[in-house]
């Protein structure tokens, strides 16, 4: 399968969703406990069970899945997953514990937001609710083996995302609070669909920054060094995503022209743009939604 160690204890997932290599990772962390980041959406459910086959992780053996948030990328396939894990809790923001119990006006939404797209991630199924623990900003978990996973709400990117500090390999798993890590290029970039909050995603930056963390774990995807210069990078790179949207509302441009000036200024998308180009996930999550963060930001803003 696709599995690899990515750290002290920690093992990554490749969850080749919709049969795209490196897009969604689910990252499982082998202490005493066993503690799974990210579960992808439904339809990564069977290759996520064969990583944990693969890595001879006993299906009984797990006692947490963390998601950072609900989207369905992210936490789609929690509900199906936890069929096969007869003693696993979810761990997950509080204001996402209704949509895990009853994900109808979440797929809903999906559909609406992500088009095709939410069809290549399948449907989300419910999660029983007495399986779920609403962690707050601070929630932790000793799972064994010097292994120590607290809960930092980072909010902006979603209303509701946790990011998690992992002490012993100086790491965090931001899920989408610090954008998308593109390893073939060795560059970040945005992840803010609406409804996007900039000044909020920022201080989440700050915030995770402060921990000084040696690696992120990207659910998009795949482990990163320089953990404290990307997050710094990262917020520059926003703000001037920003920017560039306030001005092109200001002068009442569409989206196609802000989109343009937005590839055509920032290095990093330069970069990555043969990346994106083929990818039909990515060019309408990471480049059309996520524009569209930001025009609806500067719009309310201007309003």
């Amino acid at each position: 399968m696709h599995t690899k160690q990515v750290g002290e204890h920690i093992f990554l997932i490749d969850l080749e969703t919709g049969g795209f290599k490196n897009l969604i990772a689910s990252y499982v962390l082998k202490g005493t406990k066993i503690i799974i980041v990210e579960t992808g959406p439904t339809s990564s459910i069977p290759n996520l069970l064969l990583g944990l086959k693969e890595l001879n992780v006993a299906l009984d053996e797990v006692a947490y899945v963390a998601i950072s948030h609900v989207h369905i990328d992210h936490g789609g396939g929690v509900g199906t997953l936890l069929k096969s894990l007869p003693n696993a809790k979810v761990i997950v923001h509080p204001r996402g514990t209704a949509h895990l119990v009853d994900p109808t006006k979440l797929w809903l939404q999906s559909k609406q937001v992500l088009g095709q797209v939410a069809d290549i991630y399948g449907a989300p199924e419910p999660v029983p609710e007495n399986r779920i623990i609403a962690a707050e900003d601070g929630f932790a978990i000793n799972a064994g083996n010097n292994l120590h996973l607290e809960a930092i709400e980072t909010l902006g990117h979603a209303s509701h995302n946790l990011s998690y500090h992992e002490s012993l390999n100086e790491a965090i798993f931001p899920g989408d609070a610090a954008g998308m890590y593109i390893s073939e290029f060795d560059v970040v970039v945005p992840t803010t669909p609406p409804p996007f909050h900039l000044d909020v995603a920022l201080q989440s930056l700050d915030k995770l920054a402060s921990f000084k963390p040696q690696v992120l774990y990207y659910s998009h995807f795949g482990k990163a060094s320089d953990g404290v210069k990307r997050l710094q990078d990262y917020a520059l790179q926003i703000k001037r995503w920003g920017e560039i949207a306030e001005e092109g509302v200001r002068k009442g441009q569409n989206a196609y022209i802000i989109t343009e000036r937005i590839l055509r200024e920032d290095e990093v998308m330069r970069k990555a743009a043969s990346f994106f180009k083929p990818h039909p996930v990515l060019m309408k999550t990471a480049i059309e939604n996520s524009v569209q963060g930001f025009i609806d930001y500067a719009e309310k803003s201007q309003a």
